[in-house]
């Protein structure tokens, strides 16, 4: 079998039913923004219920939204008529999936969700459904075809179903102006947390650390700096003690085999000039960024002044558990 050609053909059947949802995607949509956006100001939340798969991808959804500052919950609809519709308040936004719009747990629970000042929202695949002639907000998550190849295990309609969960996410993050600031908030644990809430300044090494070097310096100088720095560069300093450059150990061993005289030559005439640095007050994960993108191993950090005040040497990541 040609396990390949039949992977490749799953994941195009739901890439194209996705494009479907792109290209059918509508004012309900906008309805349904402006429903939870306005219920999520009021200090309201958005409970999710769905049964079987649309549960589990209701689950998803609903930790999305309430990782991206929108409040969310998950309503057990199997046990909501014995208690559980306690987590309901008025104020609140419904988000029921079922793709048939027919599921009995789900019907069974609308006329007591009626009873509350809430806003339905129904993603469904059948605009004549049940569910989808009592919402408020029918959003269509219809498919034309399972990637399952009996046409029965939900896959497609399911992976539509999160696709759309993700925009309506996506989108109210937007609108609400939420920031990586507000996401550290929601994060404080992991790579994650670290990572958005650390400052550089808390990562570098401090001045102390700093293997600061004159132009005229040898490179015979310039390596004992950096040996009794244990640093892996040397910033060079201007008159002014601005930053005019760096010397690093990559410098030293891409040199010394065309140079023989390496040692005794000045380190202006092979240090990097304007090299990539940052300031103090950035975030850690902006550090990240800066080098993968640059493939550099250390990072030179300036005042406004452009005077080095530290460095950050890729080893330490590790030890901030920021890789």
């Amino acid at each position: 079998m040609d396990y390949l050609e039949k992977a490749r053909r799953v994941i195009a059947l739901e890439i194209a039913e996705v494009q479907r949802l792109l290209d059918r995607l509508d004012g309900a949509f906008l309805e349904a923004v402006e429903a939870i956006h306005q219920c999520v100001e009021n200090r309201g939340k958005v409970v999710v219920v769905g049964v079987g798969k649309s549960g589990h991808i209701g689950e998803k959804i609903a930790a999305t939204l309430t990782s991206t500052g929108s409040p969310a919950v998950v309503l057990n609809s199997l046990n909501a008529l014995h208690g559980d519709l306690g987590v309901v308040a008025d104020g609140d936004v419904i988000l029921a999936l079922s793709s048939s719009g027919e599921t009995d747990e789900l019907v069974n629970i609308l006329p007591a969700l009626s009873r509350f000042d809430v806003r339905i929202i129904a993603l469904t695949g059948n605009a004549k459904s049940f569910l989808a002639q009592n919402c408020h907000i029918h959003l269509d998550v219809n498919v034309e075809q399972e990637a399952c190849p009996l046409n029965l295990a939900p896959t497609s309609s399911t992976t539509v179903m999160l696709v759309l969960g993700d925009a309506l996410a996506m989108v109210l993050l937007e609108a609400r102006g939420f920031q990586k600031e507000d996401f550290a908030r929601f994060h404080p644990g992991g790579r994650l947390g670290r990572t958005l809430l650390l400052k550089v300044s808390q990562i570098m090494r401090g001045p102390d650390q700093i293997a600061a070097v004159q132009p005229a310096m040898t490179i015979r100088e310039v390596w004992l700096k950096m040996a009794d720095a244990r640093a892996g560069l040397a910033v060079v300093l201007d008159e002014q003690g601005r930053l005019a450059g760096i010397f690093t150990q990559g410098d030293f061993g891409r040199h010394f085999r065309q140079h023989p005289d390496l040692l005794e030559r000045p380190v202006n005439e092979f240090m990097t000039r304007k090299p990539i640095t940052i300031r103090a007050d950035k975030m850690a994960v902006e550090v990240l960024h800066l080098i993968e993108q640059h493939r550099i191993d250390d990072l030179v950090v300036v005042d406004e002044e452009n005077r080095p005040v530290g460095v950050v040497d890729s080893q330490d990541l590790a030890r901030f558990k920021l890789i």
